[in-house]
């Protein structure tokens, strides 16, 4: 497992250049300048100016490095000496400077923000989605597999036939249609919850707790509504093709009881499929809530990303982008090493 492990990070760490390399490209190449939302009272030789002050005089290839070593380099180091208080020196390897010194160590900054950290931009609106999205991500995981094992083992039940006219309308209705009507009829309509999404809240007491309960549960449930009409039928689909093999009726006619051969044997073996959808499924609920965090009004990842392309903002851009591949890459890996524990004959050595 270790060297499997070992050659799967060493061949992710190309794939993820590679794909920086990509982003970074196709930014590059948008139409769009960072100057565009200046007044039109603003001088060419100052809008000039103001270019040259971000960087963007230099030839691609030396902005992208830049960009690299300061995310790759600089950001991690930042990291450590805030969290342990330590200074990490500068190292020089020949005529090139792999660690700056702490002074002249350049960071990725926001053009919009007035030169803050991206990491810190993003860090200040990750738990934000970390309580929506994923809170809606983790009861739809929980609540779907339970349903669609139901649904396969009581095949064409009147509880599967229900369920699966939810599912479809579920997959069918996109989440800004949902979030709409939720908020149409239980904030407008009933006043059961609150229509816009308090990121200023603190939580300090049972009713600061509350409110952040109220406030989270139409955001959560529009999500959680669409990703288990994913996941559950995915997974019943799943645990009907199990059903039928040789290996269930083997253990059923050794006198093994219905709830065991399901949960012991078929349960497992469906779970590989659905851990797949899970495991990539997480960075595009991510993305795909960058809808619904707008409707709601969450001052999530999802507003960052999208203020950062109305301003032209191409570190925020790119360092968000770049997060979304990484955690593809990484929960694909996670995906791998748990397929050894659902499935023995899968083996990694």
């Amino acid at each position: 497992m270790s060297n499997y492990l070992i050659r799967r990070i060493l061949t992710a760490i190309p794939t993820l250049l590679f794909i920086s390399f990509i982003i970074f490209a196709l930014l590059d190449l948008a139409p769009g300048d960072p100057t565009g939302n200046l007044p039109l009272t603003v001088p060419p030789e100052v809008r000039e100016k103001i270019r040259e002050s971000l960087g963007l005089d230099e030839p691609f290839a030396v902005r992208y490095l830049l960009w690299l070593k300061q995310f790759t380099l600089n950001e991690p180091i930042n990291a450590i000496e805030q969290s342990f208080g330590v200074t990490v020196p500068a190292l020089q390897i020949g005529p090139f400077s792999l660690i700056d010194a702490p002074e002249d160590r350049l960071r990725v900054t926001s053009w919009a923000a007035r030169g803050k950290p991206v990491t810190e931009l993003i860090l200040e609106r990750l738990p934000q989605t970390l309580w929506v999205v994923g809170l809606s991500y983790v009861l739809s995981v929980l609540m779907a597999v339970p349903l669609g094992v139901i649904g396969a083992v009581r095949q064409n039940s009147f509880f599967d036939q229900v369920s699966s006219i939810i599912a479809v309308v579920g997959f069918s209705i996109p989440t800004f249609v949902t979030g709409l009507l939720a908020i149409v009829i239980f904030s407008v309509k009933l006043g059961w919850f609150p229509m816009i999404y308090d990121t200023t809240l603190v939580v300090k007491d049972f009713g600061t707790f509350w409110q952040q309960v109220k406030q989270m549960i139409m955001p959560v449930a529009v999500l959680a509504f669409f990703q288990v009409a994913q996941l559950s039928r995915f997974t019943r689909s799943s645990m009907l093709d199990n059903l039928k093999q040789d290996y269930v009726r083997t253990a059923s006619a050794k006198g093994f009881r219905e709830r065991y051969v399901v949960l012991q044997h078929v349960l497992r073996n469906s779970l590989i499929p659905v851990v797949t959808l899970v495991a990539l499924g997480v960075p595009s609920i991510f993305a795909g809530a960058i809808i619904t965090e707008q409707i709601f009004r969450v001052n999530g990842l999802g507003a960052l990303l999208i203020i950062s392309i109305q301003s032209f903002d191409i570190p925020v851009v790119m360092t968000v982008l770049f997060i979304f591949a990484v955690l593809i890459v990484g929960f694909n890996l996670i995906a791998d090493i748990i397929y050894g524990f659902l499935d023995p004959r899968i083996q990694y050595n």
